[in-house]
């Protein structure tokens, strides 16, 4: 398994689990001829949701992470697409609000969950864009494990890099994309969409749930709260955030996500420093009092990697 495919199984096993859900009904569906027959064919529910965020702005939901549509005269702007399966899911969502070509689409980081689909928004016409290390990890990853058939192909790799802000004019709005050092990885960008106050924090904001610090991608903890303290200097109370993962956000909601994440950096800090391992500190910061965050990473999982991240 490669490390693209891995950071983002392991990153997305709670998206996968619907998938897992529905395939294991399947199964008890087609095992059971009789009833089949009796009863009167259901249509399975769409993966991918469609939500209307504001005039020519939308939420796609669903397994893997949140993809932001922005719609009008120019055409389509996509943030993310998600995994190569649900392309076909994607694509007829769109054509639900837009009969514009897709002309760009921003890929926030390198993990697969965000940047499954890419191949198949190329074959629409669309422009891929990232920062620079998005696609240095694929094209890496690809050479470094293209033996193995499961690294990353081109087809997948963003055809347009910046280094540290780019900004797009379209549909009538400034779209923004920032890099944020060493935060969920060392690739992330957030987009701001000026005026319709509208910020795609892609995954330095985990919404409701402890967020998966990249550590290996060089991702830390220390830098997501840094991004959100960015987002926190330019947002007011109507600005409408999409997070990576998780439901719509308000300013608020994020400056609480903010200050847990920031008091889980002081706790580790104070263990480490007081000269606690790694182990010693798993067992002295138990977060017991944020338990409700819990999903595919855990407590445990939390501090592990806010530990690592003050290893530098």
């Amino acid at each position: 398994m490669t490390k693209f495919l891995t950071t983002s199984l392991c990153a997305m096993t709670f998206a996968l689990g619907t998938s897992a859900c529905a395939t294991a009904h399947e199964g008890a569906h087609t095992q059971d001829k009789a009833a089949e027959k009796q009863a009167p064919e259901k249509m399975q529910a769409p993966d991918i949701t469609l939500d209307r965020i504001d005039d020519g702005f939308y939420l796609l939901g669903g397994p893997g992470g949140n993809i932001g549509v922005s719609t009008g005269e120019d055409g389509v702007y996509v943030i993310d697409d998600k995994f190569s399966r649900f392309a076909p899911q994607i694509l007829a969502r769109i054509r639900e609000i837009s009969d514009q070509p897709i002309r760009f689409v921003i890929n926030t980081h390198f993990h697969g969950d965000h940047t499954g689909a890419n191949a198949e928004m190329k074959e629409t016409g669309a422009l891929i864009l990232a920062h620079d290390n998005v696609r240095e990890r694929m094209v890496n990853d690809f050479e470094t494990q293209k033996e193995g058939g499961d690294a990353p192909g081109e087809a997948l790799w963003p055809t347009l890099t910046f280094s540290d802000t780019a900004t797009l004019h379209f549909n009538g709005q400034t779209a923004t994309a920032y890099h944020t050092p060493h935060a969920h990885t060392d690739g992330d960008s957030m987009i701001v969409f000026m005026p319709a106050n509208i910020i795609h924090m892609g995954d330095d904001y985990f919404n409701g749930l402890f967020p998966f610090v990249d550590v290996d991608s060089g991702g830390t903890l220390q830098g997501m709260i840094a991004a959100q303290e960015k987002i926190l200097s330019m947002a007011d109370d109507d600005t409408k955030i999409i997070p990576g993962h998780g439901p719509m956000a308000t300013k608020a909601d994020l400056q609480k996500t903010h200050d847990i994440l920031a008091d889980i950096l002081s706790q580790v800090q104070a263990a480490k420093d007081s000269g606690l391992s790694l182990d010693e500190t798993l067992e002295t910061v138990t977060l017991d009092e944020y338990k409700d965050l819990s999903s595919f990473i855990d407590q445990k999982g939390m501090v592990r990697a806010t530990y690592r991240s003050l290893e530098g």
